[in-house]
């Protein structure tokens, strides 16, 4: 077994991750419809980033997403239903079918928001831990964010607050080698984004991120410190997209990356990887998995069918929620 990692825990982890895949692949195969009219940002590869991280967490604790936030909703426990109905943009939704995508939101789990704008959640996250110090809240501020967001400068100054304050947010950093089309060898002279974190005194670490088992590793550690009042910490997950920045493409192509890149990179499949474990460990077998897969597969299509049935907004709507 595992270090500090029991078998249950394995297992949810593993229908987390199968939970994100299967529902965004469900996203795709009903792409053609064109029932859907939000654009999609795929998290498919990601799922070990988002479930390492929110594994760790309690529905207290907070995060804060970037505009790939289908995989953090869902694994911080974001409503299934809600989610598919967000997708049609209907009254159901997770905000009421005024936000699409990009805009998801499970205040009941901490699931506090997310933004298309890159960056945009960094000091809003940093602002809410400041707020849960100031209350004397034991729970912790987390925002995801990309390479590409790490290029922005309100990150800089959000690093340098949290650890002036000492305030309980950890950053992590999905880094997927992508902002949009965009290489991160064109654009970081310093490849080590967890190195700028710590110029501002923050503990950082750079963790393999398609292993999931790594990333609840990495994590357990930085929540341990910010709820001990030991403040701010960092993590740059190294993961990959195989889906394309933005619809179901795959970004195949010239200056973009060639088949042979992304079939090497879908071998370090982060569910794969802790399919085989648990497989190899008795923890689970063919028929578990299966059964998994079929229950998970079950809760989507309905899920999708609700969304479907949910009435669309009326104009009485167009005001309601809208603070600014």
């Amino acid at each position: 077994m595992h270090k500090n990692v029991t078998k249950q825990q394995l297992i949810e982890m593993y229908e987390s991750m199968c939970l994100i895949r299967l529902a965004e692949e469900k996203l795709i195969e009903l792409n053609p419809e064109q029932l859907m009219k939000c654009p999609h940002h795929y998290a498919i590869g990601q799922e070990g980033v988002a479930v390492g991280v929110c594994s760790v967490l309690n529905k207290k604790d907070q995060i804060y997403s970037s505009h790939r936030c289908h995989g953090h909703y869902l694994a911080k426990g974001g409503n299934l239903n809600a989610f598919m109905a967000e997708m049609y943009n209907k009254i159901d939704g997770c905000t009421r079918g005024k936000g699409g995508s990009m805009h998801l939101i499970d205040i009941s789990v901490g699931m506090m928001g997310s933004h298309g704008v890159v960056g945009t959640m960094i000091p809003i996250a940093v602002g809410a831990a400041f707020a849960l110090k100031n209350i004397n809240k034991n729970n912790v501020s987390v925002v995801f964010f990309g390479d590409g967001g790490a290029d922005q400068g309100v990150l800089y100054e959000a690093l340098n607050f949290a650890a002036l304050k000492k305030l309980p947010v950890i950053f992590v950093c999905e880094n997927n080698c992508f902002a949009s089309f965009s290489k991160a060898s064109e654009r970081h002279a310093q490849r080590d984004i967890a190195i700028r974190a710590k110029s501002f005194g923050v503990p950082a670490d750079k963790v393999f991120g398609q292993d999931v088992l790594k990333v609840n590793k990495t994590m357990k550690k930085a929540v341990e410190k910010a709820r001990n009042g030991e403040g701010p910490s960092f993590i740059e997950a190294e993961t990959y997209r195989f889906k394309a920045h933005c619809g179901t493409d795959d970004d195949v192509g010239p200056n973009l990356r060639t088949q042979e890149e992304l079939d090497k990179q879908k071998k370090s499949c982060p569910i794969v990887l802790l399919e085989n474990y648990m497989l190899k460990n008795n923890i689970i077998d063919e028929k578990i998995k299966n059964s998994i897969i079929q229950q998970i597969t079950k809760d989507i299509n309905n899920a999708v069918e609700f969304g479907r049935k949910s009435p669309l907004p009326g104009p009485e709507e167009l005001l309601k929620g809208v603070f600014a």
